[in-house]
């Protein structure tokens, strides 16, 4: 997708991370208390938000959303309460829900959730009632987009918070057409379901299954199956797509360590799910030239497969050939697991979605801006192609060009561009263990070097144990940045919050930083080491005693750091297909 990119010369942990920063970064942790450095005063954090409550056998599982202020400081834990005739039952967590034990069946409890860092402990969130029973099946999906393949359909939903006590097992969907009907069982979004009559029109619905049994179905979707569909001749002639081929985007195989831990922190919303037709558009809106105002640049120009999606050069150039952007073009692989999906350096973009066509509006990049007649002008020389608009009649079901859909195909492509393929995925997936501290994420791996092991453990260990503590920022498995990350102290007195893409392939994603000041991970590192700068931005992870941290590692354990970052690299990601260009010409 066009380059996510901010004018300013400062940076943040965020922005290191992004390009290839490692780091013990994070927003605002630490155990400092009354102020992080600079000028800032910590502060308990604000109040959760209380999502929903799920009643059980003598039970309630309470799931909420963190506040969006953290108070300076990182939320070390949540607390739940469940009170009814004057007793008060808590449960203790870090992630959602929190289960809150010892009720009675029957009763009527009020629960709310509070958080607590170094500082303190928030005010209550709004409080809402729940009775705990025996488990009973679960509460009906949310249906999502129904995609039609030949005598078939995926069906996407999105599951219920409201489990009847009981976890969920696995989906059904159900697909009627008059007295025609055809069933599937599944795992997870999307659902496939086959042995479907082409032509005919389909209701479709989802419900949910725990051990108690299947619950209510979701609202019905409909889909008309179709068979062969024929490439349009325009599509042929500029594009190697075949209508009857396409490219898995939307069934993706994951590890087994990508499970509820890691799907919490997917940005993808429920209404732009992953689909093989609207991800193939956005693969080719992401590589054709066209889309700038003189057929000169793409997205992939600026965000290069080779180089993990990022660009080779410090600043990328701009349609007109002499003009260069003002900040480094960030990689985009795992770009769906950063929560809570703001985008670009600077954050400014809310989503995915948003972010995509800023870029082709940029009057440096792909020129489109109100001089330039804006997307409105995009949009006619779109449908003046011969094959855009049978695209978009293929992907949404008519050839209406707009913005909206537009971002929705860029927006799924790059989602899908999902990195498990690393020499550290190899090796962590012969150790993982759900049921292990902390996952196994300190054992040695077989596949590393003496040299690698001892980088991963200074990878994941805090720095008052002998590590670097980048793990705090940059979480495994994905090396996602952690959303209340704050700035890295890459400049004295750096006010603005900075964030990072995932540190997958950052050993062939340099530069480094929002401004490309770094050409190596060695530098990076260094950073890290003993170049930590204070200012009101600065992330307490990286304070010691209110003063930049100095971790003092040695020569070789910064060679092993670097090592291990260039474990991350994915081959099968910077190689694959189907995130190559599709373009003829």
């Amino acid at each position: 997708m066009p380059s996510n990119k901010i004018s300013s010369p400062l940076i943040s942990l965020l922005a290191l991370a992004s390009l290839g920063a490692l780091t013990a970064c994070g927003g605002g942790g630490g155990g400092d208390t009354g102020s992080s450095g600079g000028g800032v005063t910590l502060t308990v954090p604000g109040s959760p938000t209380l999502v929903a409550l799920d009643p059980g056998n003598t039970a309630i599982k309470v799931h909420y959303t963190p506040p969006a202020a953290t108070g300076g400081s990182a939320i070390t834990s949540y607390t739940a309460s469940c009170a009814a005739g004057g007793a008060t039952r808590t449960g203790i967590g870090t992630t959602s829900p929190i289960d809150v034990t010892g009720l009675t069946n029957g009763t009527a409890y009020s629960c709310s959730i509070a958080a607590t860092n170094a500082t303190g402990t928030s005010p209550s969130s709004a409080a809402t009632s729940a009775t705990p029973a025996l488990p009973v099946a679960p509460a009906a999906p949310t249906i999502g987009a129904a995609t039609p393949a030949d005598k078939g359909a995926s069906i996407a939903f999105t599951a219920s918070l409201i489990t009847g006590g009981s976890p969920i097992t696995g989906y059904s969907v159900t697909c009627v057409s008059g007295t025609l009907s055809a069933s599937a069982t599944g795992s997870a979004s999307p659902a496939t379901i086959i042995g479907l009559a082409n032509g005919l029109t389909y209701s479709c619905s989802v419900r949910a299954i725990n051990a108690v049994g299947t619950g209510a179905a979701s609202a019905g979707v409909n889909v008309v199956p179709n068979g062969a569909v024929a490439t349009p001749a325009g599509v042929a002639e500029f594009t190697t797509l075949d209508f009857n081929a396409l490219d898995n985007f939307a069934s993706i195989t994951l590890p087994a360590y990508y499970d509820g831990t890691v799907t919490p922190d997917d940005n993808t919303p429920a209404n732009n799910a992953i689909n093989n037709r609207t991800a193939s558009l956005g693969r080719v809106l992401f590589n054709d030239r066209r889309l700038s105002v003189n057929d000169t640049i793409s997205c992939a120009s600026c965000h290069r497969q080779a180089n993990g999606f990022s660009d080779p050069r410090q600043f990328s150039t701009g349609f007109s050939g002499t003009a260069f952007t003002t900040a480094h073009a960030m990689r985009l692989g795992n770009i769906s697991y950063y929560r809570p999906g703001t985008m670009f350096w600077d954050k400014r973009a809310a989503s995915v979605e948003i972010q995509a066509t800023q870029p082709i509006q940029n009057a440096i990049e792909m020129g489109w801006d109100n001089a330039a007649g804006g997307v409105a002008a995009l949009i006619t020389k779109m449908n003046a192609t011969t094959y855009y608009p049978d695209l978009f009649n293929f992907a949404f079901g008519s050839p209406t060009i707009t913005e909206a859909r537009i971002q929705q195909a860029l927006a799924q492509f790059q989602r899908a561009m999902v990195s498990t393929g690393s020499k550290w995925d190899t090796g962590y997936a012969t150790v993982f263990s759900a049921t292990a501290p902390n996952r196994n994420l300190g054992a040695d791996l077989p596949n590393f070097t003496a040299q690698e092991n001892r980088g991963r453990t200074l990878y994941f260990t805090p720095p008052n144990q002998g590590g670097a503590g980048c793990a705090a920022c940059h979480s495994a498995p994905t090396f996602a940045l952690a959303p209340n990350s704050l700035s890295n102290g890459l400049d004295a007195g750096e006010t603005r919050i900075f964030k990072s893409p995932s540190l997958k392939n950052m050993g062939v994603g340099g530069p480094f930083m929002h401004d490309g000041r770094f050409t190596t991970l060695e530098q990076v590192v260094e950073h890290y080491n003993s170049g930590v700068q204070a200012g009101p931005a600065v992330d307490n992870r990286l304070l010691r005693n209110g003063v930049p941290q100095r971790l003092n590692l040695s020569v070789a354990d910064k060679a092993a750091l670097a090592a291990f970052l260039r474990t991350l690299d994915d081959t099968a990601l910077l190689t694959n297909p189907k995130f190559s260009s599709p373009m003829r010409k």
